[in-house]
């Protein structure tokens, strides 16, 4: 039997973490009523219009502005432009909780919003999260706001949303941008990464369903990429499996794992369409630099005949199944706060110990050929004048380090905590180099 001290304690920590739920509950009802709070609070276009239409981006504007000066919320909001479109559209980073506003680089979660403009459910979501975070009275949330720093970028493609198109300005896929960086869009993340180094990454999506068997309501997915220390891909994946699926499910939602088509009889695994471990996605470029990272995807199409008749209806199911799944990630964030700072913290200083493998390819569900392992990485990758002048600014925005070479070029040592990203970035036999560096001491495979 367990001492009373200790029951006493148990007992405390689940009556906090069942006000937290409950206070996560309360506080995310995606349409609140004006007359639910003695102080009338900002409201997103899509709530203004009940989900008839998106919220526009002046609309954007003003909304977080008014949440950023609002006197009734006791939580402070600070709202940053971090870089420009090709349109020359803002890219904004919104800053909630204490470990965010005082520039700490721990304990905090980002989340990026609509990377596909076409899929703006999930930035409705983020929008309307950090008002109500923003207005929460209840001790709970105000808790995990001391010890939890909340960055979110609403609109991480405003060119797109403003096209309704999955791509940038350029035509260019965002979340297949997250290594070479050609985009503003991905260098404005990448910055973020960099600087504020989350320990959670959560990345906002919509999909199309594929009948019968890619049909429900909230997929998910964590970082696959090997590179992933474990403890990290361990947290990841309880994010997704613990946390996010049930919350969804408690909701009403059904739920299942991104780029796995099942049988919608047995539900035995049919098909894999997007389970790699390709590390220019977003999520697999988290795990690699460290964060546990997750993607989240809502169903598009109306379920229902009634959602088929009333497109509001159906936009209202898209957000709302949203919003649960992020209630399923703020209590992740408070139950799991010392396991994900344990997993961060050792998979970011694995780097400098310079050991262990480097894989080119492969993913957790596919092994990779042998070719693709580099067994016995090389020390350093060696980079001339030329190579040097095309890498630096993207060395630079991850945060990778680099030595000067006399001649004019550098050596990028593996030895620092983005170890594993580096031979991604500068092998010749990556998928995705940014310039091919020469490999020092000859350890390497080829």
């Amino acid at each position: 039997m367990a001492p009373l001290g200790s029951l006493r304690s148990l007992r405390s920590r689940g009556l906090a973490l069942g006000a937290l739920a409950a206070a996560l509950t309360a506080a995310f009802n995606p349409f609140p009523s004006a007359r639910a709070t003695a102080t009338p609070v900002p409201r997103t276009g899509f709530e203004t219009s009940h989900g008839a239409r998106w919220t526009g981006e002046a609309e954007e504007t003003a909304f977080l502005a008014a949440v950023a000066r609002a006197p009734g919320g006791p939580t402070p909001v600070r709202v940053d432009r971090i870089g420009t479109t090709a349109q020359g559209r803002p890219l904004r980073l919104v800053r909630l909780g204490a470990p965010a506003l005082r520039g700490r680089r721990a304990g905090s979660v980002l989340l990026v919003c609509s990377q596909h403009g076409d899929e703006p459910a999930g930035r409705e979501a983020c929008l309307t999260t950090v008002r109500d975070l923003a207005h929460a009275r209840d001790p709970a949330t105000r808790n995990l706001l001391a010890h939890t720093g909340v960055l979110v970028v609403p609109t991480a493609n405003p060119d797109g949303r403003a096209a309704d198109t999955r791509g940038n300005a350029d035509g260019t896929d965002i979340n297949r941008d997250h290594v070479a960086l050609a985009t503003p869009e991905a260098r404005a993340i990448a910055a973020v990464l960099r600087d504020q180094r989350p320990e959670v990454v959560y990345d906002l999506h919509e999909y199309t369903p594929k009948a019968p068997y890619y049909t429900k309501d909230l997929l998910s997915l964590w970082p696959r990429n090997l590179n992933t220390a474990a403890p990290v891909h361990r947290e990841s994946a309880a994010l997704s499996e613990d946390f996010v699926a049930p919350a969804a499910r408690a909701a009403g939602f059904s739920t299942g794992v991104y780029g796995i088509w099942t049988d919608p009889v047995t539900g035995a695994p049919v098909k894999q369409v997007a389970g790699d471990g390709q590390e220019r996605i977003l999520r697999n470029t988290a795990g690699i630099k460290g964060s546990v990272g997750l993607l989240v995807e809502t169903r598009v199409d109306a379920r229902t005949e009634a959602e088929k008749a009333d497109p509001a209806r159906n936009n209202r199911r898209r957000v709302s199944s949203q919003r649960a799944a992020l209630k399923g990630l703020f209590t992740f964030l408070v139950r799991h706060r010392g396991r994900v700072e344990a997993a961060t913290a050792a998979a970011r200083t694995a780097g400098l110990a310079d050991r262990g493998p480097v894989y080119l390819g492969g993913a957790d569900n596919e092994p990779p050929a042998a070719e693709r392992v580099l067994t016995h990485p090389p020390r350093a990758y060696r980079l001339d004048p030329t190579r040097f002048a095309r890498a630096e600014a993207v060395l630079a925005a991850h945060g990778v380090h680099w030595r000067r070479d006399p001649g004019g070029g550098a050596t990028v040592p593996l030895r620092q905590p983005l170890r594993a990203l580096i031979p991604l970035l500068l092998d010749a036999r990556a998928d995705h180099p940014v310039v091919a560096g020469t490999p020092v001491d000859g350890r390497d495979d080829g």
